[in-house]
């Protein structure tokens, strides 16, 4: 299932696909300037907890990529939507559902938090499937409006390919998994950083600096700015790599017998990579236990690129386009933001 998803994905991921996330992640990164009011309207002295507004934030996002439209927080479709996602993300980290991934041939039968997560999945997959039946009935192959139709016209140009993994039910996989793998890491990336600009104010000194010269006070930003911060991008590789929300990555299979450090990996043997052991390895950072955005930047002060850094997964697509536009989306929300 995840390889198909994938690479489906990935294959929307060329020029089209980064003009659907400019347009959707641009057009909506204003959002994020509601927290300023936010902060305002709260009593002085009160704790803010903005966990439910980086939620909606990055949603919202995912939903105008997808869908080609966005919500107001207090749509109760989206709210609803939200909460199907936020609750099954609860239920899969705990603990019953991980003894469930070990036995689910026998847990399968008992009660418990799978079948949850189950219902919950196809909620939200009906939801898809509806969103996806009306963008058929609207659809112009001239002028795709999200990722439904683009992947509905591609679709349609593989319709006599018996092989394709353009279909129906790796569409409403793709649309899924876009929303499981980007809200959660997003949102959750975004409080890590919030937390770590307070912890170390001269960080966040320096990477407000460079967003006054580089967009001032009188626009929103753009992706194109980020290749003139280098500050700034490298401030967010660190907050990914120290904040290390993903410690093992999705388990990848062996396509043939491997020799690995003297031992024998039969083929089909599920190998599982530990992110977490890359992202401080202290070959590739210098200080890997510390926050130090230097690890991301050269004797110039340009952003460098570290082979060690792989926040969200390992191997040759490293979920293409999701990568990407996660990256972008918090340049887009930290800079939009301000410290």
């Amino acid at each position: 299932m995840c390889k198909c998803g994938s690479s489906c994905s990935c294959s929307l991921s060329g020029e089209r696909g980064v003009q659907l996330y400019r347009d959707g992640a641009e057009g909506k990164c204003s959002l994020v300037l509601y927290l300023p009011s936010l902060v305002l309207h709260s009593p002085p002295g009160a704790s803010l907890d903005p966990t439910f507004l980086f939620q909606c934030i990055t949603a919202n996002i995912i939903c105008s990529i997808v869908f080609g439209e966005r919500f107001d927080y207090k749509d109760r479709q989206f709210l609803r939507l939200l909460d199907l996602f936020y609750q099954t993300f609860s239920l899969i980290s705990s603990f019953s559902s991980q003894v469930f991934e070990l036995f689910s041939g026998i847990l399968k039968y008992f009660p418990g938090a799978h079948k949850q997560i189950f219902k919950n999945v196809q909620e939200i997959l009906y939801y898809i499937g509806h969103n996806v039946e009306k963008h058929r009935t609207t659809l112009d192959p001239s002028n795709p409006r999200d990722f439904i139709d683009s992947y509905l016209i591609r679709m349609e140009k593989e319709k006599s390919n018996q092989h394709t993994e353009f279909h129906h039910q790796n569409l409403m996989i793709s649309v899924l998994s876009l929303f499981f793998a980007g809200t959660e890491t997003s949102s959750t990336t975004l409080r890590y950083g919030f937390l770590l600009m307070l912890k170390y104010p001269h960080v966040a000194e320096k990477v407000q600096k460079e967003i006054d010269q580089v967009i001032g006070s009188h626009r929103p930003p753009t992706l194109d700015d980020r290749t003139k911060m280098p500050y700034t991008d490298a401030v967010i590789h660190e907050i990914q790599r120290f904040s290390d929300l993903l410690p093992i990555g999705v388990p990848h299979k062996l396509t043939k017998d491997t020799l690995f450090r003297g031992y024998l990996l039969p083929k089909n043997t599920e190998v599982y990579p530990i992110l977490s052991a890359a992202l401080h390895d202290p070959r590739y950072f210098e200080q890997p236990d510390d926050f130090n955005p230097d690890h991301f930047l050269d004797a110039n002060g340009a952003l460098k690129k570290n082979e060690a850094f792989m926040p969200f997964s390992i191997g040759e697509r490293d979920l293409c386009f999701l990568s990407q536009a996660v990256e972008g989306r918090l340049t887009l929300q930290d800079t939009g933001l301000g410290p």
